[in-house]
């Protein structure tokens, strides 16, 4: 395979704290030899584990961006063993115009692994974390939210695994993280994402969603930030005590957990998040917006928990996920 165009402007490997860009090459209108220089920090003081933290997967998601930020200004050296990589803006294209997907190629970051050399920019990208970024990687965070169409209680999540020993050490990690929430995730569409490749890899993988509707709170940011900490405490990089507080765990055993619009409307949420749930309840009504007198048509749950997601914008498309519940487990 051809190497990847990207380029890191500082080293990977060298002790100290680097600030820096993966420098990719992208020819275009506005700049001939032009590139896109996404930013990145590099921490390392000595051997031991490397975590990979990022965010912006979908660049309408904040609470990552701000804590990666943060911890860019905030942490030395000599407050960690090993290596922690950071890229707060994943997929930086994105990031930059306020969307979900990349403006350039309307890539969607979480949906093109593993990536190609000779790609789109989004593949490119995603080739360059494959091949380059996780086979260095130890554990990895991934700082996810609801963007502009979806809001979530606030939660970190794992997958089950085939791979019981990574699954058991992904379960560890995001009981560390030790978000309000806690879920066993299911996706609806799991191939090309970056969990995936991760998880392939047998690497150690944390991710998130931490609110929505297109921008962070100062609670969703605070869960981020205290989250980060102790993951990285977790794994044996930062030095200190992790700040442990109650989290409710929550399963999504199947596909009935998702319930979903079949025609357009004006969206009337009849539940609010966080709240239970039975099978068989309205949690949403869809409005018509062409005509008066005409009832709502009425969205039920197929089983009976707690909602943990909701459609956020005012206006709902027919295949919109209007609502997600999730099960309490012990």
């Amino acid at each position: 395979m051809k190497p990847s165009p990207i380029e890191p402007t500082v080293p990977l490997d060298v002790d100290g704290i680097h600030h820096g860009f993966l420098r990719l090459p992208y020819s275009r209108d506005d700049s001939a030899w032009g590139s896109i220089m996404i930013p990145l920090t590099v921490i390392k003081n000595g051997e031991g584990p490397t975590a990979l933290l990022t965010g912006a997967n979908h660049g309408d998601e904040y609470e990552g961006p701000v804590a990666l930020q943060e911890l860019t200004v905030t942490l030395q050296p000599e407050d960690i063993t090993g290596r922690i990589i950071i890229v707060p803006a994943f997929n930086y294209p994105a990031y930059r115009a306020g969307t979900r997907t990349s403006p350039i190629d309307k890539g969607n970051m979480n949906r093109s692994f593993p990536g190609r050399p000779d790609g789109t920019v989004t593949k490119k990208i995603a080739d360059y974390f494959q091949r380059y970024l996780l086979p260095l990687t130890d554990i990895a965070v991934d700082f996810h939210s609801g963007g502009k169409t979806l809001d979530f209680v606030p939660f970190a999540a794992t997958h089950i695994l085939d791979d019981k020993a990574c699954e058991a050490a992904c379960f560890a990690a995001m009981e560390a993280f030790n978000a309000p929430y806690s879920v066993q995730l299911l996706e609806i569409d799991s191939v090309g994402m970056y969990d995936t490749a991760v998880e392939d890899m047998g690497k150690v993988l944390v991710s998130t969603e931490l609110g929505g509707g297109g921008s962070a709170t100062a609670t969703s940011i605070a869960i981020a930030k205290k989250g980060l900490r102790n993951v990285l405490i977790h794994a044996g990089i930062l030095r200190g005590e992790m700040q442990i507080d109650p989290t409710i765990k929550l399963d999504m055993p199947n596909g009935d957990c998702f319930v979903f619009s079949e025609g357009d409307g004006l969206f009337e949420p009849m539940i609010d998040l966080g709240e239970d749930v039975q099978k068989g309840q309205t949690v949403a009504r869809i409005w018509p917006v062409d005509r008066t007198g005409v009832m709502p048509v009425e969205l039920v749950a197929k089983l009976s928990g707690m909602l943990i997601s909701r459609h956020f914008p005012g206006l709902i498309k027919s295949g919109d996920c209007a609502a997600v519940v999730g099960l309490k487990t012990t």
